[in-house]
């Protein structure tokens, strides 16, 4: 999570009992291992170890957190309660938190943008180690409940020491582990000696999985699923190309110029999630994916499974039948400046991933006469006054019988297309 408190002054905080061993920075300064017990430091290189290998490649990172601590238990740190805090690169959220506990588990919390957050970083200890760069070490007995918002909750968890710890990753990122014991002797210095030992190596190994997730989420986020799998797995050469059978789905709003021509530039954003909010949401929960946004337009597929049954055509109607249903709510609930109105066009044929551009500035795109077929049949939306049109390839798919509209010409097609509007009572 971003800082929002980089203003605050150091405060005192409880020492360990031994003095020759002082709470670290976030810093390691390479004598990390001179303070570790002779008999455990084997032990220690294999936790350590383990972060590296299997931590590293566990599938969740909350699995990570668990191994952790149990494992600390079996070194004789005394861990009853661990969380961590990592920054996200996400649309909906700034910043991602896992909390262990011998009693519960692992558990997920989200953090999602705004002053709520944000006040509730600078009320945490996470904000006083971001702008110190030290561990925080809270002795709870003598700790009063006004400190840190966290304070009362831990004293009603019966826990004795809590310890937070800055992760500063090189990406300019600012991150945090904490851990909390009830053992009556609370965290000693030999503890704190294997968490100064063994921290560092955490830090990489969430760093490393932290960035893998933000790649992994960036392109989820701005070029769709099945795009970004084809990008990480390695389809990153111009030309590549990849063909897909599929219902196709293009929408775009009617009037979306003169709408907007008064409004302010803030104002047409949100006029758009608005907008967005009511046709997306149905795609995805049906299956399919937003290839593309392209201004008050989008394209969006749903992938043939092989079945033959129709499935894909299925998905596409009723997706666009929400689509519309949701705009018609908003409406009605004046969640518009002016009255929205749009146009679904539907299709079947095949979409084309393509590597297109020069250089090193590439865009995963889709093309392919289908997916022009499909822009251009949603011109004819407002031309014919409908809602929702279906070409003859796309309800050769369908289980019912719509209602024919009979033929239209399309820009740029030499041939007439049969056109098709959802039965009346359907």
């Amino acid at each position: 999570m971003a800082v929002r408190a980089a203003h605050l002054r150091p405060m005192p905080h409880a020492q360990p009992t031994d003095r020759s061993h002082p709470l670290p920075t976030a810093e390691a300064d390479g004598s990390e291992a001179s303070a570790i017990p002779i008999g455990l430091f084997r032990a220690c290189v294999a936790l350590r170890d383990w972060l590296l290998s299997e931590g590293a490649r566990l599938p969740e990172s909350g699995d990570v957190l668990a191994g952790l601590a149990l494992r600390l238990n079996d070194l004789g740190v005394p861990v009853d309660r661990a969380t961590t805090a990592i920054d996200a690169l996400h649309s909906e959220y700034t910043g991602v938190g896992r909390f262990w506990t011998r009693e519960d588990g692992v558990s997920l919390r989200l953090f999602p943008h705004g002053e709520a957050s944000d006040q509730a970083l600078a009320r945490s200890p996470f904000a006083h180690i971001y702008a110190t760069r030290e561990w925080l070490l809270l002795d709870l007995a003598e700790t009063p409940d006004d400190r840190f918002a966290i304070i009362p909750e831990l004293k009603a968890g019966g826990y004795r020491h809590y310890l937070a710890v800055p992760l500063f990753f090189t990406n300019g990122t600012n991150n945090g582990v904490t851990f909390a014991t009830r053992s009556p002797e609370g965290f000693t210095a030999e503890s704190l000696a294997i968490l100064r030992f063994i921290v560092p190596t955490l830090s990489a190994v969430m760093e490393m999985r932290g960035l893998n997730t933000r790649l992994d989420q960036v392109l989820r986020i701005y070029v769709g699923d099945g795009p970004h799998h084809a990008i990480l797995s390695g389809s990153i050469r111009r030309g590549q190309v990849e063909r897909i059978r599929s219902a196709i789905l293009f929408a775009d709003m009617r009037g979306y110029t003169q709408l907007t021509a008064s409004l302010t530039p803030e104002a047409s954003v949100e006029l758009l999630n608005t907008y967005f909010d009511c046709l997306v949401p149905p795609i995805e929960s049906e299956g399919g994916e937003v290839l593309k946004y392209m201004g008050d337009g989008l394209l969006a597929i749903f992938r043939e499974t092989g079945d033959g049954l129709g499935g894909a055509a299925q998905s596409a109607l009723t997706a666009a039948q929400t689509a519309l249903r949701r705009l018609d709510e908003a409406n009605a609930a004046g969640r518009f400046p002016d009255r929205i109105a749009a146009g679904i066009a539907l299709h079947h044929g095949e979409a084309a991933y393509g590597n297109v551009g020069s250089g090193a500035r590439l865009d995963f795109t889709v093309i392919g006469r289908d997916v022009n077929l499909a822009s251009r049949l949603a011109k004819l939306n407002k031309v014919l006054n409908e809602p929702l049109l279906m070409s003859k390839p796309f309800v050769d798919f369908l289980w019912g019988d719509p209602e024919p509209l009979g033929c239209h010409p399309l820009d740029g097609f030499p041939e007439e297309i049969a056109l098709y509007r959802p039965a009346r009572n359907g």
